[in-house]
């Protein structure tokens, strides 16, 4: 998921959907915004990992609250989970010079607040905006690393 932009309701639907569904890990691709969010996501099972997006100024309180749930680095960030490189952007400004580089299985960014799915060798995965405020549509993704594929759910 990513662009939450403190909608607590998106939030909690997202945690709810992750949890039901048993994913093994949790993305978030930035602009939490404020450090309360932790709250919301405070129910969530799995592991999570993030990284801040331009509009995250609290980037101390995010990481305190978020401590407990899992780090949030500053892009870029290369993930390592089940054999698979996925490096996590905010601003998708060098997307396609990186996967141009073949150096990543995924590549999982933000910002545009607009759902971009482009299967390759490398998988490019915008899963759109959690929160919902630009575009109406609050979705997140749920990648399946064995299948090298994402579905992309309306919250």
């Amino acid at each position: 998921m990513t662009d939450t932009h403190d909608n607590k309701h998106a939030i909690e639907k997202a945690v709810e959907l992750f949890n039901a569904r048993d994913v093994g890990l949790v993305l978030h691709g930035g602009d939490y915004i404020a450090p309360f969010n932790a709250r919301w996501m405070g129910d969530l099972t799995v592991p999570f990992v993030g990284v801040f997006g331009n509009n995250d100024g609290e980037k101390f309180g995010l990481r305190a609250l978020f401590e407990d749930l899992g780090p949030i680095h500053r892009p870029p960030y290369v993930h390592e989970w089940e054999g698979k490189r996925i490096l996590m952007l905010h601003e998708p400004d060098e997307v396609d010079a990186l996967v141009d580089s073949g150096a990543y299985d995924v590549i999982f960014y933000g910002h545009t607040h607009e759902i971009d799915v482009r299967r390759g060798d490398t998988l490019v995965i915008n899963p759109g905006e959690a929160c919902g405020w630009t575009t109406g549509r609050e979705t997140v993704g749920i990648l399946d690393l064995n299948a090298m594929d994402v579905e992309i759910v309306a919250l």
